[in-house]
């Protein structure tokens, strides 16, 4: 059985920010238990009548995620020991999806600088060498 889920979970359901296995987890005790679909439409009616915690905020905003600049970074390995700590244990540990999609991201633009880079090399290469290849 898993873990019983709090009304700080259910605010991070409605945004979608929960990690994917949690979600699941969410998504099913919902289906199991009536009493967690009335807490959730109550979570969600406190959010349309403009009621927020600071820690609703705080979540919401993102405020504890790093920057896209931190996380280009940290995949470069090039972040302070201490910050590397940190976006390794928030994206591995807490599981934000957001930061993880935004590794995947630079990833994949990394990646795709990296093949256009090589292209690039290998004609340059090949021009420089025209004539110099010759039957001899």
């Amino acid at each position: 059985m898993s873990e019983p889920v709090t009304d700080a979970e259910l605010e991070s359901y409605l945004d979608e920010a929960l990690s994917e296995g949690r979600m699941a987890e969410v998504e099913d005790s919902l289906r199991d238990e009536e009493g967690l679909t009335r807490r959730l439409s109550a979570v969600a009616g406190r959010r349309d009548a403009g009621v927020h915690s600071l820690g609703a905020v705080w979540r919401r905003r993102r405020l504890s995620c790093p920057t896209r600049e931190q996380l280009g970074s940290y995949l470069l390995g090039v972040l302070e020991p201490k910050h590397a700590a940190y976006v390794k244990f928030h994206v591995e540990r807490v599981g934000c999806r957001y930061c993880r999609a935004s590794l995947a991201d630079l990833r994949a633009q990394h990646e795709a600088e990296e093949q256009t880079e090589t292209v690039t090399r290998r004609k340059k290469y090949f021009q420089s060498s025209v004539g110099h290849l010759g039957g001899g």
